[in-house]
């Protein structure tokens, strides 16, 4: 059973900066992606970004490209989310997540995704 807490939202003003972290506690064996998404009330899961386990290969959103950056730390178990140029609409819940992913292609697609966080808000306002 993994486990995936994420931490660092809060409000921030527009063109402000936010990190995100993720600690993911327990057994990876069964993933090879960590990802965050976002979601809004009334809108559709988002994939914001991935990464591969080994952190070979990153995929963004066209909305964030640019501006965030995913990265972790395999020492502390943690990855991360740095997310500068913030924009109103970035406002969502964070959520990250591990899975396994057959086809790079399909990274940024909640499906492969089996274990979840509870998310952390991140509210832009200007």
């Amino acid at each position: 059973q993994l486990r995936l807490v994420e931490s660092g939202g809060g409000s921030v003003l527009v063109g402000g900066s936010l990190t995100l972290s993720c600690v993911v506690s327990g057994s990876t064996s069964d993933t090879n992606y960590l990802a965050w998404f976002r979601q809004s009330p009334g809108k559709p899961r988002e994939a914001v970004a991935t990464i591969s386990m080994g952190g070979g290969r990153k995929n963004y959103a066209d909305s964030v490209k640019g501006r965030f950056t995913i990265s972790r730390d395999n020492a502390k178990n943690t990855m991360y989310l740095r997310m500068n140029s913030l924009k109103s609409e970035d406002s969502a819940m964070y959520l990250c997540a591990a899975g396994a992913v057959v086809r790079d292609e399909w990274a940024l697609q909640p499906g492969p995704y089996k274990y979840w966080g509870q998310g952390t808000q991140v509210t832009v306002s200007s």
